[in-house]
């Protein structure tokens, strides 16, 4: 997967009359046959999700970073799903759950730090997510 394909999804994100099920379909081929090299910019569109209030495309671009990013990408998605957007995150809270107890070493290794986090929000989610531990 190409940067292209990235743009389709954010085109397709963006449009509110976007098939869903294509958009999602397109959201797994991402995060299934993705580099390392598009994290970046993934990572850049989640955060543009959050501060647009935009829970829909927090899900299915935070499911594409934890495809492609696995547990090192847990401090993002923590931090993504640290703001309240009113939704219930269901997606995006397994994937965190999926990530710690498929590496609970490194999960317990990067999520420990967080929960000391300035921003109260983050500290609990980092909680949160390692009561996961197995």
């Amino acid at each position: 997967m190409t940067d292209d394909g990235i743009t389709r999804l954010l085109a397709m994100l963006d449009d509110l009359d976007a098939d869903v099920d294509a958009t999602i379909d397109l959201a797994d081929e991402i995060a299934a046959t993705g580099g390392p090299e598009l994290l970046p910019r993934l990572e850049t569109e989640l955060g543009r999700a959050v501060e647009e209030r935009n829970g829909y495309a927090r899900e299915l671009l935070g499911g594409v970073v934890a495809g492609i990013g696995g547990t090192g990408s847990l401090p993002v998605l923590v931090r993504a799903s640290a703001v309240d957007l009113g939704d219930d995150q269901d997606g995006l809270a397994a994937e965190i759950v999926d990530l710690v107890q498929a590496d609970p070493k490194k999960a317990e290794g990067l999520l420990r730090p967080l929960t000391e986090d300035d921003d109260l929000a983050v500290a609990h989610r980092a909680d949160w997510a390692l009561r996961f531990l197995p």
